[in-house]
């Protein structure tokens, strides 16, 4: 891990990550609150979608994660490069460098799933090494192995092939000892993986770990997606930011049409990652995307954006602290007072506005210093 100074930034990359974070980090609790502050339904409604799909189907709150893959693979694409045309001993610092980033985001992963409150077990066998940090990490590392090595028509091959096949095995092929098709919880060939290759335990014991070993093949597709939206960005000038934005609306509009298509057959599902559930993300990832970039790059509109460019900037940082330290426990110390002198109705919005402001006094601090962590 390094903390430097970055002299340049896509301001709406950082605002679209850190609006993705903003929900992890405590925003989930708003339209709760606010429907204790004024009774009106429709804030259930917008609460509904702050939790996952108990199993196929699809809410906002699934968006998160594959958005924040999304955006790595933007990341990636604003400055691809090919490196197979180099002698291996060039390319290979490269190599180590994109291995130590995987394994130590595995690493961070693991951390984080056993932070504040639970503690690291010491058998190796109570260990969940499946992570939110590791999927990213195998996105990442295997979307950029493709970039560094082949053109991005076969980029884009690479992933219709990876959806394809992915549908084949689940729906076509049986499990051994089971049935094909089988898209329940202990009868999918996701289960079937974790079972026998998955090391330690399952996130809450489940049969199928939402981040367990095959349904990361399918999340390197929307890492490859990003690599599109971010070539896209990257020559802007050529065709008119106005005409890009447009562009990333239309193909997010049309993969939310694909992807809800296919849902008839192989239902969209974020426990299993389903190649429609890709889809349906990917066409929501470049829908934001292109607001975003419009709001945030064209219109100029990095101050109104600003909290969450401060989020976006240092998001692995905060996504860690959100396990290790007791935010809640700081914000109570700093603002139990003025929270319990509240009236009773307005004490769950201010709560949640004491926790989100203790986090933001700490990204701010850092975003002024030029303070930004990466691994």
């Amino acid at each position: 891990m390094t903390a430097k100074t970055q002299k340049k930034r896509l301001a709406s990359l950082d605002a679209l990550r850190g609006m993705d974070m903003f929900w992890i980090l405590g925003g989930q609790g708003i339209f709760a609150a606010l429907f204790v502050l004024t009774g009106w339904q429709g804030w259930k409604a917008f609460e509904a979608h702050t939790v996952h799909s108990p199993w196929h189907g699809f809410t906002f709150y699934d968006l998160i994660f594959p958005l924040f893959i999304f955006l790595s693979g933007v990341a990636t694409g604003l400055a691809p490069k090919r490196i197979d045309h180099l002698p291996f001993n060039e390319r290979r610092p490269l190599y180590n460098k994109a291995i130590k980033r995987l394994f130590l985001l595995m690493a961070f992963g693991v951390l984080y799933n056993h932070g504040w409150g639970t503690g690291a077990p010491f058998a190796f066998e109570e260990v969940r090494y499946a992570s939110v940090l590791g999927r990213i990490a195998i996105a990442w590392f295997f979307c950029a192995l493709l970039v560094w090595h082949f053109s991005l028509r076969v980029l884009a091959y690479s992933g219709i092939g990876i959806l394809i096949f992915y549908w084949v095995l689940l729906c076509f092929i049986p499990v051994p000892g089971g049935v094909a098709g089988d898209l329940s919880a202990a009868g999918s060939w996701n289960a079937w993986f974790d079972k026998h290759l998955l090391p330690g335990i399952s996130y809450q014991n489940r049969v199928v770990d939402p981040e367990g070993i095959l349904s990361s093949l399918p999340a390197i597709v929307n890492a490859i997606a990003g690599v599109f939206a971010g070539q896209l960005i990257a020559r802007a000038n050529e065709r008119g930011e106005w005409k890009t934005c447009g562009i990333l609306f239309g193909a997010g509009v049309v993969s939310l049409v694909l992807g809800w298509t296919w849902d008839l057959h192989f239902p969209v599902n974020k426990e299993l990652w389903t190649s429609s559930f890709v889809l349906v993300t990917v066409g929501w990832s470049a829908i934001l995307l292109a607001v975003f970039y419009a709001a945030v790059d064209i219109l100029n509109g990095q101050k109104l954006a600003y909290p969450f460019v401060i989020i976006g900037a240092n998001s692995i940082i905060i996504y860690l602290a959100s396990s290790l330290v007791d935010w809640e426990y700081i914000s109570r110390s700093v603002f139990g007072g003025v929270v319990n002198a509240a009236p009773s109705e307005w004490q769950p919005v201010l709560a949640v506005t004491a926790l989100m402001a203790v986090q933001m006094l700490v990204l701010h601090w850092m975003y002024r210093r030029k303070i930004f962590v990466s691994v």
